[in-house]
């Protein structure tokens, strides 16, 4: 478990973040988007 957290760290952060901002301010596709390729780079 720890060796998983610690290799997905960054995209769970961004995930987890991503999901909380879209429900906090509203579903904005534009930023959505980008927040996926985050994911990717």
């Amino acid at each position: 478990m720890r060796t998983f957290l610690a290799r997905y760290r960054k995209p769970i952060i961004i995930t987890t973040s991503v999901v909380l901002l879209q429900v906090v301010f509203g579903f904005d596709p534009k930023f959505c988007i980008i927040n996926l390729i985050w994911l990717v780079v």
